[in-house]
């Protein structure tokens, strides 16, 4: 990563609360945090982006979202990251994660595989999108306010994971998930312990 971030004893404010954050929960700071570190109001900006999100479709349909996204432009950072947050939140097991790294969705319900669906087109191919890709999650009940949030949802791990990609941002280890679904979700060539 060609980009100096900030280092430990220099952040305040907002990088020293996301410092701290991975800290406290997984004793270093990852990668991708140091990174948006660089820009704090950035980062606490797309934090505020998610919060607006969430409420609406849920950390399952918000889950679902991301990780099509990220299965979608191969983005190792948030594929780790949100898979985690999908076992810890009750979003599907590690066995369903595995499926899914072979793109077998069938651990999610029927309506969060048509959010998946979305948000793989939408970070794959947004320009040949039509109504018929927002009248597939009509019918599987959502509302107009959750069909914009879930692409507001995939438009933002767009957005974040791209910059991640773009920044050769090194990815680290996952603790707490299984080694060997984490090389099934990921090149293990692209996935480093942390030295930290």
């Amino acid at each position: 990563m060609i980009i100096h971030p900030p280092a430990a004893d220099a952040v305040e404010g907002h990088a020293a609360q996301m410092y701290g954050s991975d800290v406290e929960s997984d004793g270093f700071v990852f990668g991708y945090t140091k990174a948006m570190a660089v820009n704090p109001e950035a980062h606490a900006a797309f934090e505020q982006l998610i919060r607006a999100i969430v409420p609406s479709i849920g950390i399952r349909g918000f889950e679902a979202a991301t990780l099509g996204a990220a299965r979608a432009i191969a983005s190792p950072h948030c594929l780790l990251a949100h898979a985690r947050k999908s076992v810890r939140g009750g979003v599907t097991d590690e066995a369903g994660l595995s499926a899914f790294a072979v793109g077998d969705d069938s651990a999610f319900t029927p309506a969060e595989q048509a959010v998946i669906r979305y948000a793989e087109k939408l970070s794959t191919d947004a320009a040949a999108m039509t109504d018929e890709d927002s009248q597939e999650l009509r019918d599987a009940g959502f509302t107009d306010r959750q069909i914009v949030d879930i692409t507001l949802a995939a438009a933002a791990r767009n957005f974040f994971s791209r910059a991640l990609l773009a920044l050769a941002v090194p990815v680290d280890a996952m603790p707490g998930l299984d080694p060997a679904l984490a090389r099934a979700l990921v090149d293990e060539e692209a996935t480093q312990a942390s030295d930290e």
